[in-house]
């Protein structure tokens, strides 16, 4: 399997997952729906870990391009591989999406909401506030890329698969922590892809697919991504 095609499948599993559980929770009719955020934030946490335990041996699993540019930025990735990659990525995110949309078919037209249609695809704010909506984006993103360098400092040693299953509960923590006021897209892939996704898939009543704030979860976790890696190459 090519690092492309790793990526790819590797990322439309993590949303497919991932957006999976927002549905559940989110719309109406759906068993699991009202379970809260805590299912939420366990459920992406799974997510991530079993499309990196999938795809990691051949890619790496970074699966998310603000990720991708932190490492490159802290020299653990080559730069020819970053634009194929996040090409990649958002590509699997927008499949992961449309197949959110299409197994939960039958419950768009059940929910009223188009907020809640949207939040399936994509994140928002809890206060809608530009400035402090970046902000955290920024910083949820700078502790997944600067924990996970740590991760792969010389002499701290996983044994196989514990890393990734850590991983997994790093992704859980930054959720029930930062989580609760943007919904910590952490990776723009997992926003723009469903975004797409959104504007372009038939849901009826959806309404916008809030455009205003797509640079957020876009540029907060970029911009996190870099500083986690100039600051760990400072001090670590």
């Amino acid at each position: 399997m090519s690092i492309f095609v790793a990526e790819l499948i590797g990322t439309m599993l993590l949303v497919l997952l991932g957006n999976g559980v927002v549905a559940g929770v989110v719309l109406n009719k759906s068993k699991a729906q009202n379970s809260g955020w805590i299912v939420i934030t366990f459920g992406w946490g799974f997510a991530v870990m079993l499309a990196a335990y999938m795809v990691g041996h051949y890619s790496g699993a970074y699966l998310n391009p603000a990720l991708t540019i932190g490492f490159a930025v802290a020299g653990k990735l080559a730069w020819a591989q970053v634009g194929p990659m996040i090409a990649a990525q958002m590509i699997g995110a927008f499949l992961g999406a449309a197949l959110v949309w299409l197994h939960y078919l039958p419950h768009w037209k059940e929910t009223q909401s188009p907020a809640d249609k949207l939040a399936v695809f994509s994140t928002g704010p809890a206060i809608r506030s530009p400035f402090s909506n970046f902000i955290s984006e920024a910083i949820g993103t700078f502790v997944l890329v600067f924990v996970l360098l740590a991760f792969g400092a010389k002499g701290l040693v996983f044994a196989d698969g514990l890393q990734t299953m850590a991983v997994a509960f790093l992704i859980v923590s930054i959720g029930m922590s930062l989580g609760g006021t943007t919904g910590y897209a952490i990776n723009p892939a997992r926003d723009l892809g469903p975004r797409i996704a959104h504007a372009i898939l038939p849901i009826a009543g959806k309404g916008s697919s809030d455009w205003g704030y797509a640079w957020i979860p876009v540029l907060g976790p970029i911009v996190g991504a870099i500083l986690a890696a100039v600051v760990y190459g400072a001090i670590l």
